[in-house]
């Protein structure tokens, strides 16, 4: 009954939001379309600079958000011959206030973006635009792109091969798209850099994310890193791999589908051990435990399946998304995982990387001053988008009503009989002419579909992780008349799918049929300028291709539109309901016809692992047969109570690894903040005196404490701290140490420094010295860094089991890792200002070159060696350092 409340309550709510948007912000837009209308080209291009300057004069993005929005409609519909509906302003305005707008398949979300983009871009500091592929940052900065530009601002565009020099122009532009990837990763380059010309981005003012649920909860799960090789022996994951395929399950160890776990029993550790030849499993390898790599190993065989979780391609392990079925190119599994699944395949084991720098995309978005998302699905997520990010969802209705229908699922007992029951309803839906797509979970399930229908010699077209490259041509074309296309994951595919077909497809494959280079096509459909004949030829034939093709594909759009349009068939319900809505939403584009089913069994892992086991027992009390289904109410009930069971289990995970991702992005924030400092200040020196200040109170705090008595004090140990830090040592009479006190030490030993340190200054040069003092603290900082992550990884991995000791996790991890941070930035002042005290400057010794007319001293003639003299104190340093030698090698 509450939950029934609750749902009455929220609906009422929308409506009232929707009903505010159309009075307060779409009607005073439409009311402005006229005027604007009237205006030229040339005055609808300068309405940027007027808008600028009534910002200058404080007025708010808000007070012009009205005109900038009739602005930017009316030149979309001059430029690119879109005019965005009423629906479309209203999720503008949502995006510009911060929120997600879950907007339906086909209902135009690329131009929605633009008018947000285009008002928060009066700024001057920066809009970025962000999408799940290359492809789709390509070709919407090239199709939206013209819009912006005509109002004279300046976009850019960030590919995986952008240089260094091509994305720091990107991002000076007033609007910048590219994928969240490569936005992650440049932040995450930018705070490694050691020159600020290599620093690319500039402040992070405000993103629209395109495909938000994908990007921010999907992909979440996986934080960015950059690693490099660390030294290690990778046999040892082949002969563990040969010993877990001698283990037998329920005996030697046992593990759970659902959190993907295992664990070993007495007897399998005992035997384990006797193949290994090793007295105890626990030992350290340098990798983690023998224990941990062996079940790494088991994990391998019995829980990650080939196709399903991952592809072997090119003699490599490649991820599979979970969510969109796309191969993840350069991820790696952590913690030895990858190495095991490599083993277990019998390809070449990579050595496990070591973090140099790392970010979840939580952290990293967060950083944002605002940021927005528009998809097709978030309302079932909206309690984690407001805990993580603060942006609830907005549905906005579509332009046309929706006629999708969408019929009750099915069940039936087994796997296989669900499968031949979804080929005969193939069957008979091409028999009629009506498109199908078939949702399938994995790529081996993908595969053994293709293959009935195969035998029942039915044409159809695969996508799947297998056949990525072909994807958007194949989606584009899946709504022709009879067409069967099966799909792993359809989320975030960023293709329509068209019913008739995509005539704009159909022209470029007669293309390349005619010879056109696939380079000219590519530049042609994401509307890259050109004026070279070659594109001007090809731009000419395109459009008669596509007039003919439009008017075959119109024609064919009717017929199945009578037929009842595209039927989408799912095969598995998804752990997340977001993922099933994304299927169905395939389907009743733009007001088109549609429809929509789910055929399940009890083998599905979603029933088995997480429907309760009265299933069973329902489904016998219905008398089930081979091959007869059932359709109850019951049964949608449980399987989705069962799916909101899964969708809250995997947002308290991330729940809870984003709280202990805050701790460590606190410290990270610290560490970047000091190195940007760093790097962008001209003169260090003030930040240096403030390093040396506080390693001299930890000093004397240490060992002349001011609650100790003065001859009571250390001061052998601190002039041993001394001589390692400075190469100095303090040494006052007996009388002046009994009248000493501390902060007279403190002051005594800080004047001293300085004046040390401004004579190694001068001796070496004030110019010089302040690039040696950049690149010591940089690399220092760096070194630190990198050791502080790998510590913090370790630390995390076992924090768990202090819940034994009937202690709180996650208070341990706090309070341990405050410990290490303090413990770094205390080594990092004391290494870096050992290197400055002890630095020394050498010149570059560029090889002799003989002269071609002298002779080679011949090898038997010994070189005449000059006479040993002794070296003044005042004398250049022999080492050729270009310091007095009792500055230098004379300390010794």
């Amino acid at each position: 009954m509450l939950a029934l409340l609750k749902e009455v309550w929220a609906k009422k709510a929308q409506e009232r939001i929707i009903r505010e948007l159309q009075k307060k912000f779409v009607e005073p837009v439409n009311a402005l379309e006229e005027k604007i209308r009237a205006l030229s080209d040339q005055e609808l291009s300068r309405k940027t600079e007027e808008f600028k300057e009534r910002l200058a004069r404080g007025e708010t993005l808000d007070d012009l958000l009205i005109e900038a929005f009739a602005v930017v409609r009316e030149v979309a519909r001059r430029v690119v011959g879109m005019r965005p509906f009423d629906v479309q302003i209203m999720g503008a305005v949502v995006l510009h206030q911060g929120k997600i707008a879950e907007m339906q398949t086909g209902e135009g979300k690329t131009l929605v973006a633009t008018m947000p983009a285009y008002l928060n871009a009066l700024t001057g500091r920066g809009v970025h635009i962000v999408t799940v592929n290359d492809y789709l940052a390509k070709r919407d900065r090239y199709w939206m792109g013209p819009i912006f530009e005509f109002l004279g601002l300046s976009v850019g565009l960030i590919q995986h091969e952008s240089t260094p020099e091509e994305r720091k122009k990107a991002y000076r532009c007033d609007i910048t798209y590219g994928t969240n990837v490569e936005f992650g990763f440049d932040y995450l380059r930018d705070n490694m850099a050691l020159r600020k010309e290599d620093v690319v981005q500039r402040e992070l003012h405000y993103a629209i994310i395109d495909e938000v649920d994908s990007i921010l909860i999907d992909e979440a799960r996986t934080p960015l890193i950059i690693s490099g090789p660390a030294e290690e022996n990778t046999e040892i994951y082949y002969k563990i791999d040969r010993v877990v395929r001698k283990l037998i399950p329920k005996e030697d160890f046992d593990f759970e589908e659902k959190t993907r776990s295992v664990w070993l029993t007495e007897k399998g550790i005992a035997k384990i051990e006797k193949l290994l030849h090793v007295a105890n499993l626990y030992e350290e390898t340098g990798k983690g435990t023998l224990e941990h790599l062996v079940r790494q190993a088991l994990r391998a065989h019995y829980l990650y399946k080939r196709d399903v979780d991952y592809v072997v391609k090119d003699g490599q392990v490649i991820i599979v998304d979970e969510f969109t079925g796309r191969l993840m190119y350069g991820r790696r599994y952590s913690d030895g995982l990858h190495q095991a699944i490599e083993a277990k395949e019998g390809l070449q084991v990579a050595s496990e990387n070591q973090t140099l720098a790392s970010i979840t995309y939580q952290n990293y978005f967060r950083m944002y001053e605002k940021i927005c998302g528009m998809t097709g699905t978030a309302k079932t997520e909206e309690e984690e988008f407001i805990y993580t990010y603060g942006m609830p969802v907005v549905v906005i209705p579509t332009n046309k009503p929706l006629r999708r229908t969408t019929l009750p699922d099915v069940i039936y007992r087994t796997e296989r009989e669900k499968f031949e029951a979804v080929v005969r309803e193939i069957e008979r839906l091409h028999a009629l002419g009506r498109p199908v797509l078939v949702g399938t979970t994995s790529i081996e399930k993908s595969e053994r579909l293709s293959d009935m229908l195969k035998k029942r010699g039915i044409p159809h077209e695969v996508l799947n992780a297998k056949h990525h490259e072909r994807e958007a041509e194949i989606i584009a074309q899946a709504g022709r008349k009879g067409a069967v296309t099966i799909s792993t994951n359809m989320a975030g595919r960023g293709t329509d799918i068209l019913l008739g077909g995509n005539p704009d497809f159909l022209a470029k494959r007669k293309m390349r049929e005619m010879g056109f280079p696939e380079h000219v096509i590519l530049r042609l459909s994401l509307g890259i300028p050109a004026d070279d004949p070659e594109m001007q030829r090809a731009r000419e034939v395109y459009r008669e291709l596509y007039a003919r093709f439009k008017a075959e594909t119109d024609r064919e759009a009717e017929e199945v539109k009578t037929l009842g349009g595209l039927h989408v068939i799912g095969t598995e319900r998804h752990e997340s309901r977001r993922i099933d809505n994304q299927l169905r939403g395939r389907a009743g584009r733009q007001g088109d016809p549609g429809s929509s089913q789910f055929f399940l069994s009890l083998e599905d892992d979603l029933l088995r692992l997480f429907v309760p086991e009265r299933l069973s027992s329902v489904m016998a009390r219905f008398g089930m047969e081979e091959g007869v289904p059932i359709e109850h109410p019951l049964v949608t009930r449980l399987v989705e109570a069962a799916q909101k069971r899964v969708e809250g289990h995997h947002f308290s995970i991330r729940k809870t690894l984003l709280q202990y991702d805050d701790i460590m992005n606190k410290q990270r924030e610290v560490i970047y903040a000091q190195r940007r400092r760093v790097l962008f200040e001209e003169n260090l020196r003030p930040f240096v005196y403030d390093m040396l200040e506080k390693v001299i109170d930890d000093l004397v705090e240490a060992y002349a404490n001011e609650r100790v008595y003065p001859e009571e004090w250390d001061l052998e140990g601190l002039n041993q701290r001394l001589r390692l830090l400075f190469g100095v040592a303090f040494q006052p009479s007996e009388e002046e140490r009994l009248k000493l006190t501390s902060k007279d030490l403190k002051g005594r030993l800080y004047t001293d420094l300085v004046h040390l340190y401004e004579h190694r200054v001068q001796e070496v040069g004030d110019e010089v010295f302040r690039d040696i003092e950049r690149y010591v603290l940089l690399r220092v900082v760096d070194y630190h860094w990198k050791d502080h992550l790998h510590n913090m990884d370790h630390l995390r991995e076992g924090i768990g089991l202090r819940a034994v000791g009937q202690k709180d996790p996650f208070v341990e991890y706090q309070l341990e890792a405050f410990e290490m941070f303090q413990n770094m930035v205390t080594a990092i002042r004391e290494d870096a200002l050992r290197y400055l005290f002890h630095v020394r400057v050498v010149p570059e010794r560029r090889p002799s070159v003989q002269r071609t007319s002298e002779k080679p001293r011949p090898a038997s003639v010994p070189k005449p060696q000059e006479a040993r003299r002794k070296v003044g104190r005042n004398d250049p340093c022999p080492c050729g350092s270009g310091l007095k030698y009792k500055y230098c090698c004379g300390k010794k």
